[in-house]
């Protein structure tokens, strides 16, 4: 006789989804059980280098986390930002106040997409709790 099993699985799919499925096998059946769906949301800071934005993506990001909000972040210069929004592959384009000359140009192809595009105010542009929590208010409101 064949008694009952359970294993447990974290599936990712399509870069976004993830899925914790129980599987529970019942006498050589296989019964699947989808716990809940989980959607990744991707933020993209552009900056003129990427260097300083990738800090403050960093510990927004992990801000995020902590608050229960399932959202990475990741940091760029503009002509790598450009390119990433011609992809499509990210959910937010946020544009660094040191960047704002190009925010029309970037703006222009994340219409093409359908997504939201921001320019960061200064304010949120600061690596300290005060300038990260004011990032990840932005992030959340318009992602």
């Amino acid at each position: 006789t064949c008694g009952n099993t359970r294993k447990n699985f974290r599936i990712e799919a399509e870069e976004k989804a993830i899925y914790n499925v129980s599987v529970l096998y019942y006498h050589n059946l296989i019964i699947k059980i989808v716990k809940g769906v989980y959607i990744m949301a991707k933020a993209l800071i552009i900056c003129a280098g990427g260097m300083s934005s990738s800090m403050i993506a960093k510990k927004t990001a992990t801000l995020l986390q902590e608050q229960g909000e399932n959202i990475e972040m990741d940091a760029v210069g503009v002509p790598e930002g450009q390119k990433r929004i011609e992809a499509d592959k990210y959910d937010l384009y946020l544009v660094s106040p040191q960047t704002k000359m190009n925010f029309k140009q970037l703006a222009d192809a994340a219409a093409k997409t359908g997504k939201p595009i921001v320019q960061i105010p200064p304010q949120a542009y600061v690596p300290i709790p005060m300038g990260i929590e004011k990032m990840a208010k932005l992030v959340k409101e318009n992602i």
